[in-house]
C-alpha cells in the first residue's frame, strides 16, 4: 500500500471536498460530496455526539444513497451547515426523487468549538452560509490544518485541525480519510514532540520524528484545553459535550451499506491509535464511511478486510497531519505543534 498522489481523501476517484471558515468566528465547515450519489453508513463510539440524518444510514433503512456529508464546528448550531448544503444541491436539481420533488440527503456531524477564543456573538446562525460556501468550494485539492471544520479545533494540549490521508492497495482500490480533530485526549506524547500515530507515518508526512522512545506513556490526564476553556468561560466546565473527533473514510470499492458500516466501525481503530484517551464520555467520536462503488471487489467478503485495515491506517495518519498542519491565529488558546 502506498499513498495516493495527493495523500488526500480526494485520491478516491469521484470524491470532492470543500472548506469554508471564518477566522474571526474561529470555526468552519467541511463538505465531502461527489458528482453522483454514493453509498454511506456511520458508526458512533463517543459518548456525546451531535448529528443530523444519521439514522437513515443504518443498513436496514430504505435510503440507498446520499448526496453529501458534512463535518462542522459550531456544536449544535453547526448542524445547520447541512441546510446550506441542501440549498446548494437543490439549486442544482440534485436529490432523492419524490414525484416531481427532489430532496437532497445530507447527513452531518459537529464538534464543539464554542469556547476557543473566537467571536460567537452572532445575530444569525452563520453555519448555513458556511455549509453552502464549502459545498461550492468542493474540489480535488483542499487545505489541511486550520481550515474548514478544523478551524477552531483543539486537542488536549495543542491546536487541532483538519487532516486527510490516503492509501492505494495492491488490488488498485483506493481508500482515504478526512478528519476534524478536536478530541478530549492528546495526539502527542508528553512533551508534544512525538505523535501517538508515529508508527503509521509514511515518509515525513507529519514531521518524520518517529515514535517516542519512552515507555509507560498514556497515564497523564493533563489538558491545557480544559483549563483554557474554564478560564474563558469563567466557570467550571464539565468534560461532556466539549470535544469530538469526527471523520469520513471513503473508498472506490463497491460496498453495500452494511459493508460501509463495518468499514466505519473498523476505522475507529485509527482514532484509538492516534488519540489518547479516545472515545471518552465527553467525546462525540463518529466515523462516516462512503463508497463510490466504482471498483468491484473480486471477493466482496474477503476483500473487505484489507479495505478496513487501510481505512484505520489512513485515519491515524490524517489525525496527526491535522495537528501538524495547524497554524497560529490571533487569540488562540493553545499553541500549534511545530517540528522541533
Amino acid at each position: 500500500m502506498i499513498p495516493g498522489p495527493r495523500n488526500l481523501i480526494t485520491d478516491v476517484p469521484g470524491i470532492l471536498v470543500g472548506n469554508a471558515q471564518d477566522t474571526v468566528l474561529k470555526s468552519g465547515t467541511t463538505v465531502l460530496t461527489s458528482d453522483r450519489p454514493f453509498t454511506a453508513s456511520v458508526h458512533v463510539m463517543g459518548g456525546a455526539p451531535g448529528t443530523r440524518e444519521t439514522d437513515l444510514l443504518a443498513p436496514d433503512k430504505s435510503v440507498a444513497k446520499i448526496d453529501a456529508l458534512v463535518l462542522s464546528g459550531g456544536s449544535a448550531f453547526g448542524l445547520d451547515a447541512c441546510s446550506g448544503v441542501m440549498d446548494a444541491l437543490h439549486s442544482q436539481g440534485r436529490g432523492f426523487p419524490v414525484g416531481p420533488a427532489r430532496v437532497p440527503l445530507v447527513p452531518g456531524a459537529i464538534l464543539f468549538d464554542l469556547l476557543n477564543g473566537g467571536d460567537k456573538a452572532w445575530e444569525e446562525n452563520p453555519y448555513r452560509a458556511l455549509g453552502r460556501a464549502a459545498f461550492k468550494a468542493a474540489a480535488g485539492a483542499f487545505d489541511l490544518g486550520t481550515f474548514g471544520a478544523g478551524t477552531g479545533a483543539l486537542t488536549a494540549m495543542l491546536k487541532g485541525g483538519l487532516g486527510s490521508a490516503s492509501l492505494v492497495l495492491d488490488s488498485g482500490v483506493t481508500v482515504g480519510a478526512l478528519v476534524a480533530a478536536n478530541p478530549l485526549g492528546a495526539v502527542t506524547t508528553p512533551g508534544e514532540r512525538h505523535f501517538w500515530a508515529a508508527p503509521f507515518e509514511i515518509g515525513d508526512e507529519f514531521g518524520g520524528l518517529g515514535p517516542d522512545p519512552a515507555a509507560g506513556l498514556g497515564r497523564s490526564p493533563e489538558s491545557r484545553k480544559l483549563a483554557a476553556m474554564q478560564t474563558l468561560g469563567n466557570a467550571p466546565l464539565p468534560e461532556e459535550r466539549a470535544n469530538t473527533t469526527i471523520a469520513i473514510v471513503a473508498t472506490d470499492a463497491a460496498l453495500s451499506k452494511a459493508q460501509c458500516q463495518r468499514l466505519a466501525t473498523a476505522a475507529h481503530d485509527g482514532i484509538g491509535r492516534a488519540i489518547v484517551p479516545a472515545h471518552a464520555p465527553g467525546d462525540g467520536d463518529l466515523v462516516f464511511a462512503a463508497s463510490t462503488g466504482a471498483r468491484a471487489l473480486d471477493h466482496p467478503d474477503a476483500d473487505l478486510g484489507p479495505v478496513c485495515h487501510a481505512a484505520a491506517l489512513c485515519l491515524s495518519r490524517a489525525i496527526a497531519r491535522a495537528i501538524s498542519h495547524a497554524r497560529p491565529d490571533p487569540g488562540d488558546l493553545l499553541p500549534c505543534w511545530a517540528v522541533p
